[in-house]
């Protein structure tokens, strides 16, 4: 990834960041904010099926973005989920439309003394209508059609005009379908205080509507002998703008996630089912000398290579997590309080102007940073320019006075080890939990500098280390050791590669039974908010464990470019 892509990814996690503190403020909900592009509440994404909800954070100016997080308010604060959920239609078209009319019936009841947002709304909304006309999908009999009910129905609720740009385009179709559809759409804007009597209006207009489109495919089938427009593609044509999958859509590079049966019938209560051969090991300890030295040469080497300007690193981090305390009094200034001490001096030399004294402030890193490497056997491919960016990244804190630690973890067996033979000799218990033996690992303590851990470091060379994971407890354990620290601002960076897995866990409960135990101590160690969680995704997107995450790509060792990223990532404040 070049600079200028990190960089767009920044200013759009930034806007992301703004618009989730905005959804915030509206509707008094702490736990809502962005993930992709969607709004969650938690660790769950909201069911808001509205196309011009639909944001990028990449491509859309802030006023749109605005736009969509002010919709996403007006939502959650005046429709009732539940009611909605039961009153929803099951045909796919008129699912479509009940969902977008109960959208704009939200943002109508934008409040009067808040004209900014209402322009918002207005913003977004036509940016959507450009797009979709734009793209080509209002050229169809279904498409039009479609669109100019959209256009319509805003209109009417609003009080805005229908998008200039395509009112031309509109014109025929909405004079032909006015007559048949006025009554319903007189019911909207009368009712669009009650969501319940709102409802049987958009109910019986969406209804309309779809029978239109069913009468007019007969039509011409009866004329043409074909339909007008494949199901199939139009239905895949519209789910991109309208979204009326019930399953979440899952972009290329996103951590795969699921549901766990098991976790949830038990009550969300996680099970070991022993730990009695769970260990904390320091890897360097367990490596002779001689081929530790040659892992540490190895890393030197291709560290040199890349021609790192770590001082310079040292600066930035210092910069970005430094914060200023007094330290003092300046003297002999020429302005600010006066120094008691010189009035003397004012009286024998009265052109004397450095009588004054300042408090001096000193940039002050009261910080740790933890980073938590996952050990598992996926990540041996890329242990390489992870060890390069950990070791380059811990000597630069070393540099910058800022305590670091270096964590891993990994499991003690492949295939459970002696934890599954001893529920195997138990026969078989029903969900026993986690079924393996787990080993975390402590490359370098805070306590220790980077020089004197430096071999250790190199200990990830070793590739027995790499078995299998267990995110979750390894999570929970970083962040304990953080909290036994004194600084006051904790970060635990977690580099990863995908989602836990562990085969002879998984077997026995479900495939997603690690996974959502890592959301819930996420979910968990975020709320507490003594340590700063961050996830550093190796060619993958993190976000569906993660608040705040960042993926890289290290199919090529990283550059200072990358290491410059990092930097402000890590220092940057909630």
């Amino acid at each position: 990834m070049t600079a200028a892509p990190r960089q767009a990814t920044r200013r759009a996690e930034q806007r992301q960041n703004l618009c989730a503190a905005t959804v915030r403020a509206l509707t008094g909900d702490a736990a809502l904010h962005y993930r992709g592009g969607r709004l969650y509440r938690g660790l769950r994404p909201l069911p808001f099926h509205a196309p011009h909800l639909r944001t990028d954070a990449q491509l859309d100016d802030l006023v749109s973005l605005r736009g969509a997080a002010d919709g996403a308010a007006l939502r959650v604060t005046h429709s009732d989920a539940a009611l909605h959920a039961s009153l929803c239609p099951a045909e796919p078209f008129e699912r479509l439309l009940f969902e977008l009319f109960e959208q704009l019936r939200c943002e109508a009841l934008a409040p009067v003394g808040m004209p900014g947002l209402a322009q918002n709304l207005r913003r977004r909304f036509e940016t959507w209508s450009r797009s979709f006309h734009r793209a080509g999908l209002a050229d169809g009999h279904l498409g039009i059609l479609l669109y100019t009910v959209a256009q319509i129905v805003w209109s009417r609720l609003s009080g805005w005009p229908v998008l200039e740009e395509t009112e031309g385009l509109i014109e025929a179709t909405r004079a032909a379908v006015t007559p048949s559809l006025g009554v319903p759409l007189a019911g909207l804007r009368r009712h669009r205080t009650e969501q319940g009597e709102f409802a049987v209006h958009a109910l019986e207009l969406a209804r309309l509507v779809s029978q239109m489109m069913r009468d007019a495919r007969a039509q011409s089938v009866e004329e043409d002998g074909q339909a007008p427009e494949d199901d199939e593609a139009v239905r895949a044509m519209f789910a991109l703008w309208f979204d009326t999958d019930e399953g979440e859509q899952v972009d290329m590079g996103l951590a795969a996630t699921g549901d766990s049966r098991v976790l949830r019938d038990a009550g969300h209560r996680y099970l070991a089912y022993t730990t009695r051969y769970d260990r904390e090991l320091a890897p360097g300890s367990r490596i002779r000398s001689e081929l530790l030295a040659g892992y540490r040469d190895q890393l030197d080497k291709r560290i040199a290579a890349q021609r790192i300007n770590v001082p310079r690193l040292a600066y930035a981090l210092k910069a970005a997590l430094a914060v200023p305390q007094r330290d003092g009094w300046s003297f002999g200034e020429e302005h600010g309080r006066i120094d008691g001490r010189r009035l003397a001096q004012l009286v024998s030399s009265p052109a004397e102007r450095r009588l004054f004294l300042l408090e001096r402030h000193t940039p002050l890193a009261d910080c740790v940073v933890s980073f938590l490497i996952d050990c598992s056997g996926s990540m041996r491919t890329y242990i390489e320019p992870v060890a390069m960016l950990v070791d380059v990244l811990t000597r630069a804190l070393d540099q910058a006075g800022v305590a670091s630690e270096v964590l891993g973890f990994s499991t003690g067996a492949w295939n459970g080890g002696r934890a599954r033979l001893d529920w195997l000799a138990a026969g078989r218990p029903h969900h026993p939990g986690r079924l393996n033996e787990i080993a975390h690992l402590v490359f370098k303590d805070a306590a220790t500098s980077w020089r004197r851990a430096r071999a250790d470091i190199a200990a990830l060379f070793k590739a027995d280390l790499f078995r299998e994971g267990v995110d979750g407890e390894a999570v929970d354990w970083a962040c304990t050791r953080l909290r036994a620290r004194g600084e006051a601002r904790r970060i635990l960076v977690v580099i990863s590669d995908g989602s836990p897995m562990d085969s002879a866990t998984a077997q026995v409960n479900d495939s997603y039974y690690l996974d959502n135990h890592l959301k819930q101590v996420v979910a968990r160690n975020e709320a507490a908010r003594d340590v700063e969680l961050l996830g550093l995704g190796v060619g993958l997107d993190l976000s569906p464990y993660y608040r705040r995450c960042l993926a890289v790509d290290l199919s090529a060792p990283p550059d200072m470019a990358l290491f410059g990223e990092l930097a402000g990532w890590i220092g940057a404040r909630r």
